[in-house]
């Protein structure tokens, strides 16, 4: 998997620096107060992810995390490694695949699948995964900055 230097996690990469197959990731362990907060902030109460006798009797056996909890960690990548800071969302498409409950450690990863140069914007094939087990899978159009060219003097 492509690692992102140093240099890039700080600035970020322009349209002209992205190559297909370029790939990054980060990963979190979702915890229960990461889920208490997204619920306050949000207002999304929904027993399912709160109470857990509640949650018992569903088809899920238990409490289970807010799906765009961890679906945001996608976010966290594009803005932070691949293409980094700077980039703005276009659309995003997420298909949720299995749940994702407190302790889970969330590997989101980007991959760069196409390139756009009429519009300086990249399709990024999205996954979220738990150890083997794919959670989330869908994909992304970014608009990413254009190279600022420096006139010689």
């Amino acid at each position: 998997m492509f690692r992102p230097g140093p240099q890039a996690l700080m600035r970020g990469y322009r349209f002209d620096e992205l190559e297909v197959g370029m790939a990054a990731a980060v990963t979190r362990t979702i915890s229960d107060s990461e889920i208490l907060i997204f619920a306050g902030m949000l207002g999304d109460v929904n027993p399912l992810h709160l109470d857990e006798d509640f949650a018992a009797t569903t088809v899920f056996g238990g409490r289970i995390a807010h799906g765009m909890l961890y679906a945001s960690l996608i976010s966290t990548v594009i803005g932070t490694r691949l293409p980094g800071p700077g980039c703005v969302y276009v659309s995003q498409e997420i298909r949720f695949k299995a749940p994702v409950r407190v302790g889970d450690a969330v590997t989101a990863t980007v991959t760069v699948a196409e390139l756009y140069p009429e519009k300086a914007r990249t399709r990024l094939l999205t996954l979220c995964r738990v150890g083997n087990r794919t959670v989330i899978d869908g994909q992304a159009v970014i608009q990413v900055p254009e190279r600022t060219l420096v006139a010689a003097e």
